[in-house]
């Protein structure tokens, strides 16, 4: 097999990956690709996928509707609910209707704030730049490394029949005080805390700790003084424990995921945080042999005769729910929750990463160019059918878990990523990166959404609270 090392765009030591099928290129950071003549997936396979089509179109349809009832967020209000006007008093004449005709009837709507479409605003500001965040890697700082056009920066996520309020980071950083926040997974997850960080340097300005803890560059920790607010990222791919598959620990050539055992980069500490967003994606398209039990389960595209094929999809789900299942035990700090952001689409065009596939694209696609479907809906409903049953789960024993579903979202920005304004002065310019995403860009968005949902956890209660300390 064989590995090229790509330009810092990805990540520090970056090698991007391509996909299996040749209409989907993808870029991984760290180390290794994956060999792109990957086998087929048997005959057997493709007829048990085919027979999965009617379930998944009832579970395509279901999603909404799970949301709506139980996790979408609800837009917390400034007052307290009233009771329904009725037609007649059922004290005193005139006493009661008198009373109830004097305070409007509030209901609260709930509204699946991931369904939607990106507008256009003209007058739309950045919520920093690369001069207010010192913080941007130059693997996303896109602006200084010669992007030529601001355009992406002036679409905004306009969730069907509601609004999506504009992050707010004095807000966030009240709700988040005397707390910590962990990002669990591959680079993508590590430039989602670089968003939060940078958001939220508009308050405070934060103290980079990673030292006191890693000289690993993928294992970050920030640290708001003020606040007492720390953001980790741990560092771990495919979330479950991983090896080289021939027994070390180099991450050369085929990689083996042991998916019963959570990766213990973050497994023997999270259970300090109080909340936690787990997510994982590209990885998954590289060859890989898969244990269970200590014993040899099978493999995707690994090349090897004397091994069965088994579908990365089902791997991929293996691994969220042994991840899931894992940080459920560790009894998450009272008040926490759990976030799993589901995955987030490449959008390479014209060539795989290595003959000349690029982003370029300057605007959005629109709902009825770009479809979910798919390798991209093959990961997403895996992530989805585990996280229902998980959630379940959860609410038994009194835990919280919710979902960040941005893909349907971000599979409609391909004009969101570096592609070849990321250092590329030091890199192969023939290689892009439409994996990661620019910053400031449309990933700030995953904040705001990130911040309604923990709204919606706060209620009326927080929103009360807030104007009595406002009022004092």
């Amino acid at each position: 097999m064989q590995t090229k090392n790509l330009s810092p765009c990805a990540c520090t030591n970056t090698v991007l990956y391509t996909h299996p099928s040749s209409a989907m290129k993808v870029a991984l950071s760290e180390e290794h690709h994956g060999d792109k003549n990957a086998p087929q997936q048997s005959a057997a396979v493709n007829f048990r996928r085919a027979l999965t089509v009617a379930p998944t179109t009832i579970l395509l349809a279901a999603i909404p509707l799970w949301l709506l009832l139980v996790s979408s967020p609800v837009q917390p209000r400034d007052y307290p609910l009233a009771r329904p006007i009725e037609g007649k008093s059922s004290g005193p004449k005139g006493t009661d209707a008198a009373a109830g005709a004097a305070v409007p009837v509030v209901r609260e709507k709930k509204c699946d704030v991931f369904k939607g479409k990106w507008v256009y605003r003209p007058d739309a500001t950045a919520y920093y730049t690369n001069e207010t965040c010192y913080a941007i890697s130059d693997q996303q700082n896109c602006m200084k490394f010669g992007r030529p056009d601001t355009e992406f920066l002036k679409w905004r996520w306009e969730p069907d029949g509601c609004d999506l309020p504009p992050f707010d980071a004095s807000e966030f950083m009240e709700m988040v005080r005397g707390k910590s926040i962990a990002f669990v997974g591959d680079s993508v997850a590590r430039n989602h805390m670089q968003s939060l960080l940078c958001l939220l340097s508009s308050v405070e300005q934060p103290e980079d700790i990673s030292l006191r803890y890693s000289t690993d560059y993928n294992f970050k920790r920030w640290y708001f003084p003020n606040h007492n607010l720390t953001l980790a990222t741990f560092w771990a791919p495919f979330l479950v424990r991983s090896t080289d598959a021939r027994g070390g620990q180099t991450f050369n050539g085929v990689l083996s995921l042991h998916l019963d055992e959570p990766h213990p980069s973050w497994f023997s500490e999270i259970g300090a945080f109080h909340h936690v967003i787990i997510s994982a994606g590209q990885w998954f398209f590289r060859p890989l042999v898969y244990y269970q039990n200590g014993q040899l389960l099978g493999c995707s595209a690994c090349g090897r005769d004397n091994v069965s094929e088994v579908s990365r999809f089902r791997a991929y789900q293996m691994a969220f729910r042994t991840t899931l299942k894992a940080i459920m035990g560790t009894k998450n700090r009272e008040g926490g929750i759990t976030f799993l952001r589901t995955f987030s689409p490449s959008h390479f065009e014209n060539g795989e990463w290595n003959n000349g596939g690029s982003c370029t694209r300057t605007k959005p696609f629109t709902t009825d160019e770009k479809k979910l479907e798919g390798y991209d809906l093959e990961f997403y409903l895996a992530q989805v059918e585990e996280f229902l049953e998980a959630e379940r789960r959860a609410r038994e024993e009194g835990m919280k878990m919710r979902l960040l579903d941005m893909t349907r979202a971000m599979l409609l920005r391909p004009d969101g990523h570096p592609n070849r304004q990321c250092n590329w002065l030091k890199s192969n310019v023939a290689q892009a990166d439409c994996v990661h995403w620019c910053l400031p860009g449309p990933i700030d968005t995953w904040n705001e959404l990130l911040l309604y949902v923990m709204k919606s956890e706060q209620g009326v209660k927080f929103t009360q609270r807030k104007l009595q300390n406002a009022r004092s």
